[in-house]
């Protein structure tokens, strides 16, 4: 195999100059081959099968009477908080696994294929979203089969697994720039898990936040997952748009705007 350095020179201007329509072809094509490494080895989706069942029943039996005097009556408040902190931790796979293929020399074999560059990134980042989405459904899922019936109707249940899959989404850009700079995916996992830890913990998740010392009550307010569970509580729940869920928007767009760029510079000069 030849690297993009040993290419001819016409052979080499024709893989930095590729169009835009090639690029996604060249993108969904990686994002399919990253299903195919799914359904080969399908223990990559205990974390998103697993997790969302155990966690559920877990902390919905801890809490529930203590908080709601019972469990159904604590299935509204516990089943998003859920929903949000299984699939927010599930997109720190993209970081781990980035880092995975990068270490075996995955990424200097693509670099001798006719492909868009920026397509075993992107086409990696748009395979995490079925991650997403099936531990989405399960939530929603192990919630109903428990009790849970959101009043906000399927439409509105519809619109807050959407919401939250394209934040997970946005949120793993961090932790694909966290899997091109890091020299090591235990090192990715760490860092990941420092920073999701503290946000997903300290929030209204599973717990109403009067019930919390003053002095971190001011945290949990402006902790962006906070607004995230109250966009997703409004929707499932009343069937409302409420004001949390423009600025998990407008975050996860931020994010976005911001690592999308330096991710794919870093992953540029890496590989």
């Amino acid at each position: 195999m030849r690297s993009n350095s040993i290419l001819p020179p016409a052979e080499r201007q024709l893989k930095n100059h590729t169009s835009f329509s090639q690029s996604v072809r060249n993108s969904l094509t990686m994002a399919y081959r990253g299903l195919l490494k799914i359904r080969r080895t399908p223990e990559q989706l205990f974390d998103v099968t697993l997790q969302p069942i155990i966690f559920t029943l877990m902390f919905t039996y801890i809490f529930g009477g203590a908080i709601s005097g019972d469990v159904v009556s604590y299935l509204p408040v516990i089943i998003p908080g859920i929903l949000v902190q299984t699939v927010i931790t599930t997109s720190i796979v993209t970081g781990v696994q980035l880092r995975e293929d990068m270490d075996k020399g995955v990424f200097d074999r693509f670099k001798s294929l006719p492909i868009a560059r920026i397509a075993p990134l992107a086409g990696a980042l748009l395979a995490d979203t079925i991650r997403y989405t099936i531990a989405t459904v399960l939530t929603f899922s192990m919630g109903f089969i428990m009790g849970y019936r959101p009043e906000g109707g399927l439409g509105h249940v519809a619109i807050a697994a959407i919401l939250v899959i394209f934040c997970s989404w946005a949120i793993s850009w961090i932790f694909a720039f966290f899997g091109v700079i890091a020299r090591t995916a235990s090192s990715v996992q760490g860092i990941s898990m420092l920073v999701l830890f503290p946000l997903t913990f300290l929030s209204n998740a599973f717990v109403p936040v009067d019930t919390m010392p003053g002095w971190l009550q001011w945290f949990v307010n402006i902790n962006p997952i906070s607004h995230l569970v109250s966009a997703v509580r409004l929707l499932a729940n009343t069937g409302t748009v409420g004001w949390d869920l423009t600025i998990s928007l407008i975050g996860a767009i931020v994010i976005v705007a911001i690592f999308a760029p330096i991710t794919v510079i870093a992953y540029m000069r890496r590989t």
